[in-house]
């Protein structure tokens, strides 16, 4: 098992997936001696591009469903509330001692913060902007006041959790976006079809007998772990735009659902490699690189797709037109 700078009240369970860390690490290492690749030799950034790769997957695999819903920017809502994790996390560490990871209360708040934009929207009658406006602001407000409290302690450190840092990604914390991946594509696929029902007529799914409330908040639950787990490259500030570029780049070359989930995967993947390849080479920031290289493909994409059209194909799809593919069923 890969050494770790403080023993971690988690590391015993652990365990099993610093092993496959270790295995994935060795992986690397054997692609660094037949490509010759540098960034290949470091092992913070093999754990770096594993956790890059399962971003990839992640918000892709959420935003397709958030963009249809026209819930965008429930990820900065998300990502500030996150934050306020971290903050809480970096408070009782310095405070008490606690020995747990930032990472770890950031699931647990963003997690509570998604329930909370749900019920908002759900007592008050309010519109999902004005529930999300409200708890970013209240996250966003809550880290700062922490971060103020203890500022000798924790300011120096929030940068990294602000803007992503491939440096940081710990053994630890890789090992807990292993676990996020494997929460988040089981519920997707045995909740697909409801998911898929709730998102393109909620009020036909209602009728039909799917609980679409509990499935709303299944969908802004796993919005928050995937926020956490990109937060830790991403940062803050960037990890949003992970759950909505890519997918609308997918939008202008598939007209389907299916599709579009498929390519909006390879277009992260593709910018997340890319981009972290740029920012190692470059001394730059990967949460910023990769965004960039995201709108670029974007860009392409719709280039794309304006080509297409101009030569006679089928009129490029928008993400409204999306076909939803199979019909879901309530079972």
């Amino acid at each position: 098992m890969n050494p770790v700078l403080q023993a971690s009240p988690l590391d015993p369970l652990l365990a099993p997936l610093y092993v496959l860390l270790d295995l994935w690490s060795a992986f690397m290492f054997l692609l660094w001696d037949l490509t010759g690749l540098a960034l290949l030799q470091y092992q913070f950034l093999h754990r770096a591009i594993l956790v890059g790769l399962c971003i990839g997957v992640m918000a892709p695999l959420i935003g397709t469903f958030l963009v249809h819903r026209q819930l965008a920017l429930i990820g900065d809502a998300l990502a500030h509330t996150a934050f306020a994790g971290v903050a809480v996390g970096l408070f009782l560490n310095a405070v008490i001692d606690l020995g747990v990871s930032p990472y770890l209360t950031a699931v647990v708040v963003a997690m509570l913060a998604a329930l909370l934009i749900e019920v908002i929207s759900e007592t008050t009658d309010a519109y999902n902007d004005v529930s999300m406006a409200i708890v970013l602001s209240t996250g966003f407000a809550l880290g700062t006041t922490l971060i103020s409290i203890n500022a000798g302690g924790l300011a120096v450190g929030i940068n990294q959790y602000l803007f992503g840092n491939l440096s940081t990604v710990s053994p630890e914390n890789a090992a807990i976006l292993l676990v996020l991946f494997a929460v988040i594509v089981a519920t997707v696929a045995l909740t697909r079809n409801q998911l898929l029902y709730v998102t393109f007529d909620e009020t036909a799914a209602e009728v039909s007998g799917i609980p679409v409330t509990w499935y709303n908040r299944v969908m802004v639950m796993l919005t928050a772990l995937v926020v956490v787990g990109a937060m830790q490259i991403m940062g803050v500030i960037l990890v949003a735009a992970m759950l909505v570029v890519p997918v609308a780049g997918a939008a202008q070359i598939s007209g389907s659902f299916n599709g579009s989930l498929l390519v909006s995967i390879v277009l992260a993947e593709l910018a997340v490699l890319l981009g972290i390849g740029v920012a190692y080479y470059a001394g730059a920031t990967a949460g910023g690189v990769i965004v960039l290289v995201a709108v670029a493909i974007y860009v392409l994409a719709v280039v794309a797709g304006k080509v297409r059209t101009a030569l006679g194909d089928d009129e490029a799809p928008t993400l409204g037109a999306i076909d939803a593919g199979d019909e879901p069923t309530s079972d």
